[in-house]
């Protein structure tokens, strides 16, 4: 009988064979996953490596290499030489600089360059180092990314820095012609006047952001019959158009004065003027009369929050008299109301500035300011509001405000 050797296929492998064959087959998937891996890689960060061989002339592009010149793949790579017709009009230094430094130095280096694709132009970054061989230089190798992204969001961050920069710009000279023309229109932001038995301190409070200057305004003059004229008011809106609105308010009513009707008149006649040659516009007001001599306020509102009274350490509002805002109706008549009051009394009119803040209450403002109004001294007013304005929060990010405190003396 003739004997038959078994192939390997037909018998058992060897615990030795196996074991080879398991790590071969490892070997293949890990081979074949570091592959997905690096080319995940490559996509993510829009890279690719290239190696020129100058010893065997050989040249090697990762797969993202063509993706990035957009050159089809079955046309190969191209030599160093070659390269440069894809670099923008321009860029062509850049390139040769790189390669003079990595030919000629042996050193790595790098270079930033735009090229062509198609019809459109993408920035690249190179980064390339010498193939070192015992007998000298054999070539470089190295990585090209396309950095178009990054440099297309830099242009943008840019530009958006410039706008807003002009933007600023713009705002601050705006800030500068508004309050040039308040203070044209209202001379004496700060300050206080004597007059007979009475002291008068104003301040107007800008608003912290350009955008929220508005129509406050204020009036303390002496009238040819010895009474005091005080009025605080404010013109709805913000900007230019509430200031040249707040003009004329204020300007009609410095006017009409001179007829020496009460405040429940000049009111009216306000309102008229709102409502007819102020177009969508309404505003607040506070107006009275002050005799010095008999220490009498006699005094009107549309819409506006009431005076605060300062007596003997001890401050509260006024109630006030019937009146709507000015541009709201014409067929509702203005009140007027009489306070009478005392040596070392202070009054304070203000707007709503002054204790509204998108943070709080209206009434826990008014809350505030009565409280810090107490210390209001009757001689030394100028002071006291700006002590008054710090209890309170400081100026008003979102509104301006304007005040008017009169103190009694003897």
């Amino acid at each position: 009988m003739v004997g038959v050797v078994p192939s390997s296929q037909d018998r058992p492998l060897t615990a030795a064979e196996l074991v080879k064959q398991l790590t071969e087959q490892q070997a293949e998937r890990d081979a074949a996953l570091l592959s997905v891996q690096l080319a995940h890689a490559q996509r993510l960060g829009n890279m690719g490596w290239v190696r020129w061989d100058a010893r065997t002339g050989e040249i090697i592009w990762s797969d993202h290499v063509y993706v990035i010149f957009g050159r089809d793949r079955a046309s190969g790579p191209v030599g160093l030489a070659e390269l440069a017709a894809y670099v923008e009009p321009g860029d062509e230094q850049a390139l040769e600089r790189l390669l003079a430094t990595v030919g000629q130095g042996g050193a790595a280096g790098h270079a930033e360059f735009r090229i062509r694709r198609g019809d459109e132009v993408r920035n690249v970054r190179m980064v390339l180092e010498p193939l070192q061989a015992p007998d000298g230089h054999a070539g470089v190798h190295g990585v090209i990314q396309d950095i178009t992204g990054r440099r297309r969001a830099e242009r943008m961050m840019s530009e958006s820095r410039r706008q807003l920069l002009e933007e600023r710009e713009k705002a601050a000279e705006d800030r500068t012609v508004m309050l040039t023309l308040r203070e044209a229109i209202l001379p004496a932001h700060s300050g206080y006047l004597d007059l007979t038995r009475t002291r008068v301190a104003v301040r107007y409070v800008p608003a912290e952001k350009t955008a929220s200057l508005g129509g406050d305004w204020f009036e303390a003059a002496a009238l040819p019959d010895g009474r005091v004229l005080l009025a605080i008011g404010d013109v709805s809106g913000h900007g230019l158009p509430a200031i040249a609105h707040m003009a004329q308010l204020r300007h009609a009513l410095v006017g009409l004065t001179m007829t020496g009707q009460p405040a429940d008149r000049l009111l009216g006649w306000l309102n008229e003027l709102v409502m007819h040659r102020l177009d969508d516009t309404t505003a607040t007001c506070v107006l009275g009369h002050l005799d010095p001599v008999s220490r009498t306020f006699t005094w009107g509102q549309a819409g506006h929050l009431a005076p605060i009274l300062v007596r003997d350490g001890c401050a509260h509002q006024l109630i006030a008299p019937r009146g709507v805002l000015l541009g709201a109706t014409c067929d509702q008549p203005y009140h007027l109301a009489v306070t009478q009051l005392q040596e070392g009394d202070v009054l304070l009119l203000f707007t709503d500035g002054l204790v509204e803040r998108r943070t709080r209450d209206l009434d826990a403002g008014l809350e505030l300011a009565v409280g810090a109004a107490r210390e209001l001294p009757p001689f030394d007013l100028d002071a006291g509001l700006d002590r008054l304005l710090e209890a309170i929060g400081g100026p008003n990010p979102e509104d301006d405000a304007c005040l008017l405190a009169i103190g009694m003396l003897a």
